[in-house]
């Protein structure tokens, strides 16, 4: 009888993946990635909090960040406690991605909100 009882909780729990979303486990593919544990200081000692932390693209294109970490970032531009107003992905979660295009040649700085040690650039060159 105590048999019976195991193989069900076998059977249910081998079975409590049906009706899941198949792309629930999709990795998404960015230019710029929040790598685990950039959420705690250290990164910007390797420079390494967005990877790459310095990104060029051609005018007109768009970039994608990706958060890898298990933490809340956010990709805003300008310098921490001086946002630009160019671009906000408001909190990104973990998994999520945000992307913008940059119409306009030059030099975006951005950081997160959250992790002032978090920086990066973006290098808008002409196509």
């Amino acid at each position: 009888m105590i048999l019976g009882i195991a193989s069900g909780v076998v059977i249910l729990s081998q079975n409590s993946h049906l009706g899941q979303d198949p792309d629930a486990h999709k990795t998404i593919k960015g230019d710029v990635v929040m790598s685990t544990k950039v959420s705690r200081p250290g990164c910007e000692k390797t420079d390494s909090c967005y990877t790459p932390s310095k990104f060029v693209i051609k005018q007109g294109n768009s970039v994608t960040w990706v958060n890898q970490d298990v933490a809340f970032h956010s990709v805003t531009s300008g310098h921490y406690g001086e946002p630009s107003g160019l671009f906000d992905s408001g909190y990104l979660d973990p998994e999520g991605s945000f992307t913008f295009n940059f119409k306009n040649i030059g030099t975006y700085d951005y950081f997160c909100t959250l992790h002032p040690w978090m920086k990066g650039t973006v290098i808008v060159e002409l196509t």
